[in-house]
């Protein structure tokens, strides 16, 4: 019987996960397609997007799409500061949410449970985006590197999912054995705690940096001297200018020089894809780099807290 029971079992266990894989193979297929898809629209000829006949492959091969973005002049420039923005503000964002973390994963910290009221009411209220505006100016900020890269710089999420994977990974003998020899909490939060925190800085690397990478709406807002723009609000401009205006004015110059209207359309059907490629481009390949890491350090920041 207890054979029979356990062949029954092994039976059922087999069954279910057959369906369970299919069942997220399909789910796969379901949120890789649309990406795919994109990805063969941006070499395929104008037309055949328009008849629908890109589903599966690229048809009439064409670079004409990235032509027309490239040509764009503050692009490359733009590209770069947001290379430099996103750099520059990940090393700080990590930098500035692991010390608050430590800090308030410390158990004799004083004040720690009104601090921690601090940061959480910050997430569900802000002082609305003209009063956040005024101090941005006042502090002289406005139109500078600075107010792209320290604008978001802490996510409270962030914060507790960092603060919760410092006080379930490291142990705290380690913190009273690093006393007893004399170490200050700077010592032991530079040579044991980062250390030790890897995982959970290649999740926050992810975070961060998809953020401030996808970030258009603070260069659009504080940002005047267009050579400091980053490269979500440039292409948010191509996207924009790659359209006709009422009076068929072109506001590009490679839609000035198109034969007709038509001609204009065709190159705007294509482009679109092609700027979601060059914008996400980047944030894949990050996530590629980091994903060994970043299940296992969500799943760790997220256990308790």
């Amino acid at each position: 019987m207890k054979k029979k029971a356990k062949k029954q079992m092994s039976f059922s266990n087999r069954i279910f996960y057959m369906f369970n894989s299919i069942f997220w193979i399909v789910i796969m297929l379901i949120i890789l397609y649309p990406l795919y898809l994109v990805c063969i629209a941006s070499v395929s000829d104008p037309d055949a997007i328009v008849r629908g006949q890109v589903i599966w492959h690229p048809v009439d091969f064409s670079l004409i799409g990235y032509q027309a973005v490239f040509q764009y002049k503050e692009l490359w420039s733009s590209y770069a500061n947001s290379i430099f923005y996103t750099f520059a503000s990940v090393v700080i964002s990590i930098l500035v949410t692991l010390s608050a973390a430590y800090a308030l994963s410390r158990p004799k910290f004083v004040g720690k449970g009104v601090i921690n009221l601090f940061f959480v009411f910050t997430m569900f209220f802000n002082g609305g985006l003209i009063p956040t505006f005024l101090v941005m100016k006042n502090l002289g900020l406005y139109n500078t590197r600075a107010i792209i890269i320290l604008m978001g710089c802490v996510s409270v999420w962030n914060l507790m999912v960092a603060r919760t994977y410092i006080q379930t990974n490291i142990p705290g003998e380690l913190y009273e054995a690093a006393m007893l020899d004399g170490a200050t909490h700077f010592q032991y939060f530079s040579k044991v705690v980062l250390p030790l925190s890897k995982t959970i800085i290649a999740v926050l690397a992810v975070y961060y940096g998809v953020a401030k990478w996808n970030d258009y709406f603070n260069g659009l807002v504080y940002l005047r001297d267009r050579s400091l723009l980053p490269l979500q609000t440039v292409l948010r401009e191509i996207l924009a200018t790659l359209q006709v205006d009422k009076s068929g004015d072109y506001m590009m110059s490679m839609a000035d020089s198109a034969a007709s209207m038509s001609e204009a359309m065709r190159i705007a059907n294509v482009s679109k894809y092609c700027i979601i490629v060059v914008a996400t481009g980047p944030v894949v390949i990050l996530y590629a780099v980091m994903q060994k890491y970043f299940e296992k350090g969500v799943m760790i920041g997220s256990l308790k807290g």
